[in-house]
């Protein structure tokens, strides 16, 4: 049988929310595909390509539109939302598209389109890659937090509350005080 990229992607990504990052491999792929892992690499030329594809399904599959015509802030509230319930929608979501970014890899530029929301409010193009990278890296440690707290939880490797309300509760108000300082750069930098 031949297979494309897309049935690569799509059973990685099975696999990544059934046993999670660590056991992700290229020979776990190609076994349950029925292939030999040399086979993997005439579509990826190596592991981290593919986890680049798999992150951008991940965020694709998140995708919501974000209203262009909202103010700046709520177009990043918009952005940062969608980033966190895409990667809190399959396990290890947040540790692999922070990864892939980390990498500079996959096709979503997850900064530029925040950091073209916050240039859209009047900021100047060096302080909102700035702002946006304060903001993704907020997304990336608050919603990787959250996931290990839920997944321990869900093998009982800690017995706490779980953190649904308050999780989000948490990514709020990190988010408004990001926000918020944002703001308060606008103020001062008007007012000089």
């Amino acid at each position: 049988m031949r297979y494309h990229r897309s049935d690569i992607v799509e059973r990685a990504v099975g696999i990544l929310d059934m046993y999670g990052l660590p056991d992700m491999s290229m020979r776990r792929i190609a076994s349950e595909l029925g292939l030999q892992p040399s086979a993997l690499y005439h579509h990826f030329a190596n592991k981290q390509v593919l986890l680049a594809a798999v992150a951008d399904e991940l965020l694709a599959r998140g995708a919501r539109p974000v209203p262009t015509d909202e103010p700046w802030d709520a177009q990043v509230v918009a952005v940062s939302r969608e980033l966190r319930d895409a990667m809190l929608a399959y396990r290890d979501g947040a540790e692999l598209i922070a990864t892939v970014h980390a990498f500079g890899l996959g096709a979503v530029s997850l900064n530029s389109r925040l950091a073209g929301a916050i240039s859209a409010g009047g900021f100047d193009d060096a302080f909102a890659r700035s702002a946006a990278t304060t903001i993704l890296y907020f997304v990336f440690g608050h919603v990787s937090d959250e996931q290990t707290h839920l997944q321990a939880n869900s093998v009982g490797a800690i017995d706490d509350e779980p953190l649904d309300r308050a999780g989000a509760d948490s990514f709020e108000l990190g988010l408004t005080l990001i926000l918020d300082g944002i703001r308060l750069h606008e103020s001062t930098t008007a007012s000089i």
